[in-house]
């Protein structure tokens, strides 16, 4: 799996501008011009360039003292404007690392971005420039309105080349492609390359469905096989980091592997939730809140969608007999697993 390197309506700020639909075609859905839709919606979609430090030193010539600075690595994404205060949808693979991050606009215009708010777990991030020009947001789309077959309209910066349009439809729903443990993602055919990480796919009315986000890809290039976020999976997500610039989440502090009939733990954080609940590496978690658990991502979504403090009972199976604990819940910690 290749990352690509590459929404039910928002609270707060999103414009309600008139629905921009494909031609009709020949025969009902089929588009015959995406002319009219592309014009509409390309505006909102922007190309984004990273400067990376590579987390090595590099020796400075001899004239600069022989001091040491990080060296520096280019990559690119993509993202689209969802508020006219400049607040931009991407992937948090895109910008993770970043030292510096450049937009540019379809019109060509260059803005420096500052990052707002990051969730690695489900790879979605926000980013905001400033710009005295009018700047025009995506209109979001309902993704449980979607529909395999659906067309799907693709924009990003593939290989850096800049804004790019593909047509494809939504091959399937509700694909975990190992991604992460929060999102199924919508499997579309529309070509998508390095480079279109964190862009929008549309539908036909304009509307964004989904943020383009993985690709498999034995070459490297797109061999029509993509996967996107659904809509509705970023609304709260893309709303919270607005808002507060992190999510916050559920964490148990273990180590888990999967095994027959629930998840093992294979290790404990000390002082831990998991720890101080009386948890032990060889116990087996079979449910959560009398619910069953089945595997370890199943697992760790159920915690991370508790808030920190809550409290939660597992059903626990350790040598062959099965308990009850409560635990409380704790804060995951940045860049963790559960």
């Amino acid at each position: 799996m290749n990352l690509c390197g590459a929404v039910a309506v928002l609270a707060g700020g999103i414009l309600a501008a008139p629905a921009a639909r494909a031609q009709a075609g020949p025969f009902p859905g089929a588009p015959n011009s995406l002319a009219p839709l592309v014009s509409a919606v390309a505006p909102s979609v922007v190309g984004i360039a990273v400067t990376e430090a590579s987390g090595q030193a590099a020796k400075a010539p001899a004239t600069s003292g022989g001091a040491h600075q990080p060296q520096l690595s280019e990559a690119a994404g993509s993202g689209f404007i969802i508020s006219p205060d400049g607040m931009i949808v991407t992937n948090d693979h895109v910008i993770a690392g970043a030292e510096h991050i450049t937009v540019t606009l379809d019109d060509g215009a260059r803005y420096t971005a500052r990052l707002v708010g990051a969730d690695d777990l489900t790879d979605i991030a926000i980013i905001k420039i400033s710009s005295s020009s009018p700047l025009h947001p995506a209109r979001w789309g309902n993704s449980a309105k979607v529909r395999v077959g659906d067309w799907a309209l693709a924009a990003g910066n593939p290989f850096a080349l800049g804004n790019s349009f593909t047509l494809g439809i939504v091959s399937a729903e509700g694909r975990n492609v190992g991604d992460g443990p929060f999102t199924h993602f919508l499997q579309l055919d529309a070509p998508i390359n390095p480079g279109n990480s964190g862009g929008p796919s549309f539908n036909m009315a304009g509307e964004v469905i989904g943020i383009n986000s993985a690709i498999v890809s034995p070459s490297g290039g797109s061999v029509g096989v993509a996967f996107a976020i659904p809509s509705n999976s970023a609304a709260p997500i893309v709303a919270t980091l607005i808002a507060h610039g992190a999510v916050a989440r559920g964490w148990l502090g273990v180590s888990v592997a999967d095994a027959p009939g629930g998840v093992l733990i294979s290790a404990i954080e000390p002082g831990g939730p998991a720890d101080n609940a009386g948890l032990a590496p060889g116990d087996v978690v079979i449910s959560v809140n009398n619910e069953v658990i089945s595997d370890s991502s199943g697992l760790t979504r159920a915690i991370a969608s508790m808030p920190p403090g809550s409290k939660v009972m597992l059903g626990v199976s350790s040598n062959g007999h099965v308990s009850h604990l409560q635990v409380v819940v704790g804060r995951r910690p940045a860049q963790l697993g559960e």
